[in-house]
Order: structure tokens, then C-alpha cells, then sequence
């Protein structure tokens, strides 16, 4: 592992990428990793695009500024590839997570991505078939615990599991516990 895991989430305000960011950083603190999560926040209205941030290090993060350099970029809502350069300050030998239907020639054609690894994955298809809306965070969840390699999907899955609010009806848990497996089960490397 890198000494310190940078991850930029890319989304727009109501698609869940600060839940995404908070949530992968717990699960992944849970495993006595150190983690930093946090968003950038301005007067965001829904729909309007919103950065997240996560840091995952073996020792203490000391550092406590924005994610300039990431190593994975998760972008949550594929309309943004046309307004913001999500490839900013990616690493070289980076991943970026898409949620996105179209193919890996149409993504690649208008980014600069070099031997950068691309995973895509149609998010949006899984939450609208296992959440009944279109906050595609838990799917890519799952396609970022297998870009990673930091945990095991079925420990991911019991973690995960722990930080679902207690109130949330027993269909609703099974029904992001399985958008977060398929996320995994689903995400192609392009």
C-alpha cells in the first residue's frame, strides 16, 4: 500500500458521494487503518457538482488540505466527464472508477488517462434495480473495495453492514448490501 490512498469522489449534490466518502473511510478505519474523510462544501444545491474526499493511510494522516494528487478519482455521475477535468492531478499509475454505460472507447476518446486504469460501471442501472433511485454511491462502494484490493468483499459487506443506520427498515440494508455486491461483481476493468 502506498503510504498514503488519496481518493477524489466526483458527483453531483444528492448522489451520495460525501456518504460514499464518510462510509468507505469507516469500513476501511475499522480495520485499524487511519483515515481522513471529508467534502468540499460551497452553497451546493442539489444536482449542483460536489467534490468528497477520502485518505487512508497505514500510520496518522498529518496532513489536512485537499486531495490534490489522488491515486483513484470515482466519478458518480458520468455527465460530468464534460465539466470538470476529473483526470486533474491524477496519479500516473492511477485508477478511475466511472459510473457509466457507454464503452470504455467512448470514455477513453475524451480523456487523457495514459496507462491509467479504468473501471466502469453502470451504478445508476444497479440503483435504480435494487434501491428504486438513482444514488448510485452504494454500487460504486463495491467497485471501489475491488479496484482496491484493501478488503475482502464479504468483510467489506459485514462492515458496511454496521454503519447502516439502525432505523433503516431490514429491506432497505439487504437492498444496498446487494447494490454494493454487484457494484463488485460488475465492475469491469476497460
Amino acid at each position: 500500500m502506498a503510504e498514503i490512498i488519496e481518493i477524489r469522489w466526483h458527483a453531483r449534490a444528492g448522489q451520495g458521494a460525501i456518504t460514499a466518502a464518510n462510509t468507505f473511510a469507516a469500513v476501511i478505519g475499522d480495520l485499524g487503518k487511519y483515515v481522513q474523510a471529508y467534502a468540499e462544501y460551497g452553497a451546493e444545491k442539489r444536482g449542483a457538482p460536489v467534490v468528497a474526499f477520502t485518505r487512508i493511510s497505514a500510520s496518522p494522516i498529518l496532513i489536512h488540505c485537499g486531495v490534490r494528487n489522488p491515486y483513484v478519482v470515482a466519478v458518480l455521475d458520468p455527465s460530468l466527464l464534460k465539466q470538470v477535468n476529473i483526470s486533474e492531478g491524477l496519479l500516473k499509475d492511477g485508477i478511475i472508477i466511472i459510473n457509466s454505460s457507454l464503452s470504455a472507447e467512448n470514455i477513453r476518446k475524451g480523456l487523457n488517462l495514459g496507462k491509467r486504469r479504468l473501471y466502469l460501471l453502470d451504478a445508476t442501472k444497479i440503483a435504480m434495480e435494487e434501491l428504486n433511485r438513482n444514488i448510485p454511491n452504494t454500487p460504486l462502494l463495491g467497485a471501489m473495495v475491488k479496484a482496491l484490493q484493501l478488503i475482502e468483499i464479504k468483510s467489506f459487506l459485514q462492515k458496511f453492514q454496521s454503519t447502516l443506520p439502525k432505523k433503516f427498515p431490514k429491506d432497505l440494508i439487504k437492498s444496498n448490501l446487494i447494490a454494493v455486491k454487484r457494484g463488485y461483481e460488475e465492475v469491469v476493468l476497460a
